[in-house]
């Protein structure tokens, strides 16, 4: 990791760039794949998931008897951990259920809204270098809640034409309607133009790697919504001389592990503790199983070094993480002043790692400095607002003169009458 010691401002844009990627030859790779699943539906998947996912797969969507097979797998420990999860995530999003109120805007004008769930929703679980089973559970517990009529799930497969058991486990509990045999830009193709097997779906979810988030990104210009754009996973922590180095060093490789070009910062007030954070570092590293992502993670990322935590919250508002973790004394009076993260974890033992999987909150984050613009996955990601009015005749006498100076100062001559007739016919 680099070290910037007490920057200017001036100095923050340099320090909140992420790794740099190259588009070009990606987007059209990834074009490329997409135009061949809207042509050639189930057949171009199958060739994809033989070429970029190394398996013969003779159908797309997991059987109920695969299903049952991976559930009776699971470890009970582990099956009662998804559980767990499972509630902890159900009761926060459930307390996020909309109420719509109706409002007499003026006499004899009552409007509302009405939430109603997107009917077909599409999840994209990784399974590549970690099968991401939380992510299951953080996007399906969410659906069911908000009603979504239909639940695709499409995850890659192992060598052996497999699923990982604990995502299939997961999407059981969480209540996926139909899961499939699909990773990569051919699974995002896939549920955003339908094929023989994959049903078309209104919205797609979920991260994934480079190539999913192009092609996340290009589906949504014409054929289909998604969550958010995003990036590699990320965190900030911003640490003071009381901060546990220990844990901090951890929280930053919680991260660093996830692949070569995630990024971690990490903003303290004080040198000593800098530096007892890079011997953790170094000692935590040689232990973990993914070193090598790790390894070259830190090398994309940084430490700074300011003069006090104000300064330190003007840095993480600029950088605007997906992650951030306020490991400090004052971590409450900190939360007050920020404005641009995508979930937050206060104080010594909330870790990132909770946020993950268990608190509740929901991990599918904005990333790339899009926390400035965009928020995490939530129930209203699932649904719709509807808003409906209803007038009366004294409603016309409300607003109809209003309605017709504006609409005729605005040239719109049909919309005028469209009120002009109801007022005229009143007088009658």
């Amino acid at each position: 990791m680099k070290t910037v010691i007490y920057p200017q401002t001036s100095d923050y844009p340099a320090i909140c760039t992420r790794p740099h990627i190259d588009l070009q030859q990606l987007n059209s790779t990834v074009e490329a794949v997409l135009n061949d699943v809207k042509e050639r539906g189930d057949a171009a998947v199958l060739e994809y998931e033989a070429r970029f996912d190394h398996v013969d797969l003779d159908a797309l969507q997991v059987t109920e008897e695969e299903i049952e097979a991976a559930c009776s797998e699971v470890p009970p420990s582990l099956w009662d951990a998804l559980v767990l999860a499972h509630q902890n995530i159900r009761k926060f999003h459930e307390s996020q259920v909309f109420h719509g109120e109706k409002v007499e805007t003026a006499a004899g004008v009552v409007c509302w809204q009405k939430a109603t769930a997107i009917e077909k929703v599409g999840l994209y679980v990784p399974g590549g270098t970690a099968p991401l089973l939380s992510t299951v559970l953080m996007l399906a517990t969410p659906a069911k809640i908000a009603g979504c009529r239909e639940i695709v799930l499409c995850t890659p497969p192992g060598r052996d034409g497999k699923i990982h058991p604990a995502i299939l486990a997961a999407a059981r509990i969480a209540g996926v309607s139909r899961i499939y045999k699909a990773g990569g830009v051919q699974a995002v193709g896939a549920m955003a133009y339908g094929t023989e097997s994959v049903p078309k779906v209104y919205k797609i979810f979920g991260p994934g790697n480079q190539y999913v988030m192009a092609a996340k990104q290009h589906v949504s210009l014409h054929d289909v919504a998604i969550d958010m754009p995003a990036g590699p996973s990320e965190v900030c922590i911003i640490a003071d001389e009381s901060s546990n180095a220990r844990f901090v060093a951890a929280d930053l490789l919680s991260q660093a592990e996830h692949g070569a070009d995630s990024q971690v910062l990490l903003i303290s007030t004080s040198q000593e503790k800098i530096s007892e954070v890079e011997s953790e570092l170094q000692e935590q590293l040689s232990q973990l199983p993914r070193k090598s992502f790790a390894e070259k993670a830190l090398e994309n990322s940084t430490i700074v070094l300011v003069h006090d935590t104000d300064e330190a919250m003007q840095l993480s508002n600029a950088y605007a993480p997906e992650h951030l973790i306020l490991a400090t004394a004052d971590y409450e009076q900190l939360a007050e002043k920020v404005s641009n993260a995508g979930s937050v974890f206060l104080g010594q033992y909330a870790c990132e790692s909770a946020g993950d999987y268990a608190s509740g909150t929901n991990h599918t984050l904005p990333t790339h400095g899009y926390a400035t613009a965009y928020s995490g996955v939530n129930l209203d990601s699932f649904i719709k607002k509807v808003t409906f009015q209803h007038l009366t005749p004294a409603g016309i006498k409300s607003i109809g003169r209003a309605v017709e100076l504006m609409a005729e100062n605005e040239g719109l001559h049909a919309h005028k009458n469209a009120m002009t007739v109801r007022t005229e016919n009143l007088r009658q």
